[in-house]
């Protein structure tokens, strides 16, 4: 988006240094910027050069939606939104693609005499000038966003043949690389995915998914936990699109066959991003996903984390015992993870040495030592996990038990004074007691060694603004349970939708808990041989609270609904 504030006049030459602070104390006012930033963006504009819209926008302050806001009302202009765009553009002599290109202007429509235009820049007096000359019509100019206007510009493109690359123009070998990378190069192929980047944080997404088909490239976004669809891209650009992306990451461009993985960087709209990307081969091309890791947004706290009260004391407890394992269980996305980061950010760094390792490190915590895994150079958990043995560690964090070799390091870590805490892909708690059997653990070496399991779920919780209590029915509260935790005359909720929300009903995500402590009868139980099912039942007598009766305990308190309980917990099930 280009938006330096020009004056459309004889007056632009000497007014235009004057004019630039303008559109920043704008945005000042409509509390897009904060007057540090801007003055910030002011020096960057001295050593980067260009418009000062631009600069804003480059370096993460503000959006271009918002700079453009800011210079319709400053030059008292209409802005044009994309869908304002006609279908067809409106064939005018004299008016040359290259020119409309160069310059980001839009045909909208011929209205007599007078031409109608979309404008990237509609200030530039020398621009409304040469459309005046070479068109003979009056010029009216519109504002709209450049990036709207490249879309608009460019022309439907004929299928490629099925053997060529994509580009039509018979490159391979380096010169298709090289080529490949010119085209990620292009500022069309920059905005296009800074701008898919940027929408993470209107969305509140935690992963973007670039997925290649015949038609082009579809982005989707993840939203507390759910798929919505974005954008698609042309399939012209799709290939420079994750060419783009790989290039930001630092991966080869050239490698299209193997899967990658790789990391981003970057500031978006003020905040500090951090993406996880990984490439895949498929069939239309390489599909690509971001995993957004935002360091201003992550809740490093186990008290807002969605914990019971009731829980989070034996969750403590357990943390303060000074050996044993400690397991953190659900399936991919359920905020393992975090919480375990949420657990090491409680223990007192300074008089303990923890130790992490991991694959791989999503935040850094002050003051403990943390561990990348590379299977590559044949650093894996358990060759790690010997090593840091030798480093005299208080506290060890595994990221993941995904072997029987790593699960044995952790039990013999455990047993020799070390407090032990990791995660394992099961779905209820005691499953995670089998699990470590089926990787090779003994009975006896389980029991001695682990001191508790936490399954979890996010779920997705009710928006504030719309959400309305109505009454479920008997029949419904007695067969899930709600009568247990929920009084018949205390309503639930229900989700509607709104503004707010993007009309979902839901904002934002809490955890479900279901805390399985090994106490002696356990330990009998488990040396005896019984199964998980057996298990859980064993601790449900003890009062252990399932996910299932966690969560009722969220719908009682107007958190969430059955539905989304139901739809959250329906693989609540180790069998």
């Amino acid at each position: 988006m280009t938006t330096q504030t020009l004056i459309p006049t004889a007056e632009l030459q000497g007014s235009a240094a004057l004019a630039l602070p303008r559109l920043g104390e704008l945005l000042v006012q409509a509390g897009k910027l904060s007057a540090r930033d801007l003055e910030r963006a002011l020096s960057a504009q001295l050593e980067m050069g260009g418009m000062l819209g631009r600069v804003l926008v480059r370096l993460g302050l503000v959006s271009d939606v918002d700079v453009a806001n800011a210079l319709s009302s400053q030059l008292k202009l209409d802005f044009v939104a994309a869908d304002g765009f006609p279908d067809l553009m409106p064939e005018v002599e004299g008016l040359l693609p290259e020119f409309l290109h160069a310059n980001s202007v839009f045909p909208l429509r011929l209205d007599g005499r007078e031409l109608h235009v979309a404008m990237a820049v509609p200030q530039d007096a020398f621009v409304v000038k040469a459309l005046r000359l070479a068109t003979g019509f009056s010029i009216r100019p519109y504002l709209a966003l450049e990036n709207d206007i490249e879309k608009a510009l460019v022309e439907p493109v004929e299928e490629a043949p099925e053997d060529d690359d994509g580009f039509g123009d018979g490159l391979d070998g380096g010169d298709f690389v090289e080529h490949l990378k010119d085209l990620a190069s292009e500022a069309p192929v920059i905005r296009l995915v800074n701008t898919i980047i940027g929408r993470v944080t209107d969305l509140r997404a935690s992963d973007i998914h670039l997925e290649p088909f015949d038609d082009g490239l579809h982005v989707r976004y993840r939203v507390d936990g759910v798929i919505h669809m974005g954008e698609l891209v042309p399939p012209r650009l799709s290939a420079a699109v994750s060419s783009r992306v790989k290039l930001l990451a630092h991966l080869d461009i050239a490698e299209r066959r193997l899967p990658q993985d790789g990391r981003i960087k970057t500031r978006v709209k003020g905040r500090e991003l951090d993406l996880r990307v990984s490439t895949v081969p498929t069939v239309h091309g390489e599909s690509v996903v971001m995993r957004v890791l935002d360091r201003a947004s992550v809740r490093l706290n186990l008290d807002t984390m969605g914990f019971e009260q009731d829980t989070l004391a034996r969750f403590n407890a357990l943390l303060a015992r000074p050996h044993g394992i400690l397991l953190v269980t659900g399936p991919t996305g359920s905020g393992k993870t975090t919480t375990l980061y949420a657990a090491l950010s409680k223990i007192d760094a300074k008089s303990n040495k923890i130790i992490t390792v991991e694959d791989p490190v999503e935040y850094q915590l002050e003051g403990i030592n943390q561990i990348q895994v590379h299977p590559q150079i044949n650093l894996t958990f358990a060759n790690a996990l010997r090593s840091i043995l030798r480093q005299d560690p208080d506290i060890i964090m595994i990221g993941e038990m995904r072997d029987g070799e790593t699960a044995q390091i952790a039990v013999q870590s455990a047993l020799t004074g070390h407090l032990v805490l990791s995660t394992l892909h099961t779905n209820t708690a005691a499953g995670a007691v089998i699990r470590m059997q089926d990787m090779g653990v003994e009975s006896y070496l389980i029991t001695s060694s682990v001191n508790g399991v936490l399954a979890q779920r996010l779920l997705r919780t009710l928006c504030s603004h719309c959400k309305e209590p109505y009454e479920p029915g008997l029949e419904v509260r007695q067969s899930t349970g709600l009568t247990r935790f929920c009084p018949s005359d205390r309503p639930v909720y229900r989700a509607v939708g709104c503004e707010h929300c993007r009309q979902s009903g839901y904002r934002g995500r809490t955890g479900i808990h279901e805390l399985f402590v090994l106490d002696e009868p356990m330990r009998r139980a488990i040396i005896e041989g019984l199964d998980a099912n057996a298990l859980n039942a064993l601790a449900a007598g003890s009062g252990m609270l399932s996910l299932f009766e966690d969560g009722l305990r969220k719908v009682a308190a107007g958190v969430t609904t059955l539905d989304e309980l139901a739809r959250v917990t329906q693989d609540q099930s180790d069998a």
